[in-house]
């Protein structure tokens, strides 16, 4: 008896190792988000340009490329929005996305900006800006030749993503020589 009785409790530990883990719950009833620790970082801007490239190409659209100051001002702007702990496209100093991206250093114009406060992958926070028309119209801006993506994630696994497409094709001034011959 005492044989069957430990082959019972061992087979129900078996088992319980087998059931998946449950939720945790907040306050309000629901499952709290599952925490997305972003591992290999140097991969994720690919990861999100690849992805965005693929959605404008499906819409007919030309791809844009990573540049660098989009992505410095991008990634001031994740920080911030995590030091003011609100997703908005303002600065805590009051600057706009457009200032952002000129004290970055971009001469181009500025299409528009994307950013989010989430849990989740970049891919996940993509597809959540596809769903939303404003959102969308940003990343299928059919000016946009560059684009800056950045993220910040608080200890407490919090991610605060900013996305920004631009267009830096802007004519360049030449000076001819007829100018030059004028002024002697």
């Amino acid at each position: 008896m005492s044989k069957i009785l430990a082959l019972c409790a061992s087979l129900i530990f078996v088992l319980a190792a087998c059931t998946q883990p449950s939720a945790v719950l907040g306050p309000d009833g629901k499952p709290l988000p599952r925490v997305y620790r972003i591992g290999n970082a140097s991969q994720v801007q690919f990861r999100m340009l690849d992805s965005v490239n693929s959605l404008r190409a499906a819409a007919g659209l030309g791809q844009v490329q990573l540049n660098s100051e989009l992505n410095a001002a991008a990634a001031t702007h994740s920080k911030d929005m995590a030091a003011q702990n609100r997703p908005w496209h303002f600065g805590s100093d009051g600057s706009s996305p457009l200032v952002r991206a000129q004290r970055a250093g971009y001469a181009g114009t500025l299409e528009g900006e994307n950013i989010s406060e989430t849990y989740e992958t970049e891919l996940q926070t993509l597809s959540a800006w596809m769903a939303e028309s404003g959102t969308r119209d940003v990343i299928l801006a059919s000016g946009a030749v560059n684009m800056g993506f950045s993220w910040f994630q608080e200890p407490n696994g919090k991610i605060w993503w900013t996305l920004l497409l631009g267009n830096n094709d802007v004519p360049q001034l030449r000076v001819t020589e007829s100018v030059a011959a004028n002024q002697s």
